[in-house]
């Protein structure tokens, strides 16, 4: 009989996972999904709007919270052009549609933030909530692409399927909150599943199927300074205050946008010269 093992470039050999170990994502999205429903309804913070930012720039109103949108289209055009010739090579055809997917909504994050935080309400914040949501959702598919055996035939199908249902949902997720919302109880539940879920799950399908070290490195240091962000989010009057010159938000967007570039650079190293040798396949017999 003859196995197909992934060869990583940084870590060598690849043992084959074992099968309880390929269903431990499936269990603990199945545990997050219960501990959502049984949670109930997580609503937007009354005084979310409430942005500590008050700076003017050429009549730009909030001018830091919406300039510092900018990056997030920089990497975002950074990534595309770095990647999207390789999109039919093997190291990057089953993850492509997710990252594509994710792209695309780092894109438009910039704009919809931007636009968002012009004049903070209710009424722009899905402009904002919506390219964040297919961003969270592209990423998700894209890695769960790279990590997945390939397939011999069209590696990339099985992706483009799970691109199309994830935007969906990122689209229904929004939509839901929206609705809700109208009706006086907001509930923010399914887009916080996005954002959520790639936090756990990303790095659980790159440890069991041996993603190479470099982008598990780079994915890890995306995270971190993801959460660092949303801290400076919570605490964004706090630090207006102590620091004087920047808010929490304005961080966390700078911060944001550098766990966004650590990724495009994980995944561009797999076409460089050195360092950035990617998985193949070797096979042996039994």
């Amino acid at each position: 009989m003859q196995t197909t093992f992934r060869m990583d470039g940084s870590t060598g050999s690849e043992r084959p996972a074992r099968p309880w170990m390929k269903v431990t994502p499936t269990i603990i999205t199945i545990g997050i999904l219960a501990a959502f429903a049984l949670h109930g309804r997580i609503a937007q913070p009354a005084n979310y709007n409430d942005f500590a930012d008050h700076s003017t720039l050429s009549g730009v109103p909030h001018a830091a919270d919406v300039f510092s949108n900018a990056g997030f289209a920089l990497v975002a055009i950074w990534g595309w052009l770095a990647l999207r010739p390789h999109r039919n090579s093997d190291r990057l055809r089953a993850g492509w549609p997710g990252y594509r997917l994710f792209l695309i909504g780092l894109f438009l994050t910039a704009f919809g933030s931007a636009f968002f935080h012009l004049a903070p309400g209710n009424g722009r914040l899905t402009w904002d909530m919506l390219p964040i949501a297919l961003a969270g959702a592209g990423l998700l598919v894209g890695v769960r692409g790279d990590t997945r055996p390939g397939s011999k035939t069209n590696p990339g199908l099985t992706a483009n399927i799970e691109a199309i249902v994830l935007g969906l949902f990122a689209v229904a997720s929004v939509a839901w909150w929206v609705y809700t919302d109208r009706h006086g109880a907001g509930d923010l539940r399914p887009y916080l599943l996005l954002q959520v879920l790639p936090l756990i799950l990303i790095p659980l399908w790159q440890s069991i199927y041996r993603a190479p070290r470099t982008e598990r490195l780079a994915f890890a240091a995306a995270m971190g300074l993801y959460v660092v962000a949303k801290i400076t989010e919570v605490l964004d009057h706090q630090i207006a205050d102590t620091l004087g010159f920047v808010s929490g938000h304005t961080l966390k967007h700078l911060l944001a946008t550098a766990a966004t570039a650590a990724i495009v650079w994980g995944l561009t190293r797999r076409f460089s010269g050195s360092g950035g040798r990617m998985a193949g396949t070797c096979t042996i017999s039994e």
